[in-house]
């Protein structure tokens, strides 16, 4: 997923912060039922202060035990963006009612709003 934000509304520090509440990073290749290598968690910075940045937060995180295994978060520098295809092109918004984004993707979403849209307009 490419993430564009304005760093006047959220800090790159949070954006991490939130990629890494959202998703699992201590499982190579798995993301909940999906697996394989399109399944990993990755960073692809853009610079060295970003790549500092992300290192920053996993030091913390793992500092503080918070996930009981290791991150295995892949960091690359970014060489290319590459869109999923179309049919994951807005897979949530399209597909609410499935039984995956219904029971579990749907809270998730709901959490993550509650927690972090205070920030939007300010």
């Amino acid at each position: 997923m490419k993430i564009k934000f304005d760093s006047n509304e959220v800090s790159l520090r949070e954006v991490f912060q939130i990629f890494f509440a959202r998703h699992d990073s201590t499982n190579l290749n798995r993301q909940e039922n999906d697996v394989g290598s399109n399944c990993r968690s990755a960073i692809s910075y853009h610079s060295p202060e970003q790549k500092g940045i992300a290192e920053n937060v996993i030091k913390k995180l793992t500092d503080e035990e918070l996930f009981g295994k290791p991150i295995v978060t892949e960091m690359t520098e970014f060489e290319g963006f590459y869109p999923a295809e179309d049919y994951h092109q807005s897979y949530f918004e399209d597909n609410p009612n499935l039984p995956y984004c219904a029971s579990a993707t749907a809270p998730q979403v709901a959490k993550y709003r509650q927690k972090h849209l205070s920030k939007r307009g300010k």
